[in-house]
């Protein structure tokens, strides 16, 4: 039995679905390649949790997973601190905002006429309805 001590991570989770979504038009030895590791094997080890991403590594490997940085700085900072640690940075830091959300923020302040609407229980209960919750 191997030892895999980030198998349940957040991050194992992620780097998995988006190697496989980016199968039909990149490699997983590409994706190895572009983060910088010289063992293309690196990311089958990321993958199974054998293995985490170095913090330094985390620009490179959001490049190569067609990501946005502060979403997998945030996974990356889980699996070397602790998830509870990580949530002691945010409430430190802030929470980091990636691209997508800004665009949705943008939308909100366009939509309102930069009003700075509050969110209601109708307005959560629309953005629950677009998510399908």
């Amino acid at each position: 039995m191997t030892n895999k001590p980030y198998g349940n991570t957040r991050m194992a989770k992620y780097v998995e679905r988006r190697v496989l979504e980016l199968k039909p038009t990149k490699s997983q030895a590409e994706i190895a390649t572009q983060v910088g590791y010289v063992n293309p094997n690196m990311i089958t080890m990321i993958k199974q949790g054998s293995s985490k991403v170095a913090l330094d590594r985390v620009p490179a490997l959001a490049v190569a997973l067609e990501a946005d940085p502060a979403f997998v700085m945030q996974l990356a900072l889980e699996q070397a601190i602790g998830r509870t640690a990580a949530e002691a940075v945010v409430e430190v830091f802030g929470e980091p905002v990636t691209a997508n959300e800004v665009g949705w923020l943008q939308a909100i302040r366009k939509a309102s006429s930069n009003t700075d609407p509050r969110l209601t229980s109708r307005s959560q209960a629309a953005i629950n309805a677009i998510f399908g919750r």
